[in-house]
């Protein structure tokens, strides 16, 4: 369970960061 809320956050977080990117 904790895995697949840290794999989440940390895809939410990547995603966030390439949408800022393209900005």
């Amino acid at each position: 369970m904790a895995i697949l809320v840290t794999g989440g956050a940390g895809y939410i977080g990547s995603h966030t960061v390439v949408e800022l990117l393209n900005l």
